[in-house]
């Protein structure tokens, strides 16, 4: 076989093994329809106001990310570049959400450390990601 041959079986093996992998999960579930309502939902905010509603928003734009956990190099780079480049692409009063398994008193102290002005709503039961599962 020739080299070329080579790298054309193997590109197809690959190309093969890549469109047997499933569709990507979100927080261990399906991701939600494209085009459709996010489920709702209520969590507690870092900021001790009590629960902050998905319903709350209807109507205005919410940027919603989830996170695995407070004071990570993955999420703190990401709440930092939320907070940074966000304002550069979205319309004002846009609303910024992140939501992760921390506690109200974690995100606290996470937004304080890191200078975040969005609040970070707390899902220590997972109960997010089952909506989404």
């Amino acid at each position: 076989m020739s080299r070329r041959q080579l790298l054309s079986f193997l590109s197809v093996v690959i190309l093969a093994f890549f469109a047997l992998i499933p569709d990507a999960n979100a927080l261990g579930g399906s991701q939600p329809p494209l085009n459709q309502p996010a489920p709702d939902f209520s969590l507690p905010t870092n900021k001790g106001e009590g629960n902050i509603s998905l319903s709350d928003y209807r109507g205005k734009w919410v940027v919603l990310y989830f996170y695995p956990k407070d004071f990570t190099p993955g999420c703190t780079l990401e709440a930092r570049r939320f907070q940074q480049d966000l304002p550069k692409y979205m319309a004002k009063n846009t609303q910024v959400l992140g939501v992760s398994a921390d506690d109200v008193d974690s995100h606290a102290e996470f937004c304080d450390s890191e200078g975040l002005k969005f609040p970070l709503l707390a899902d220590t039961t997972g109960d997010v990601s089952k909506a989404y599962g």
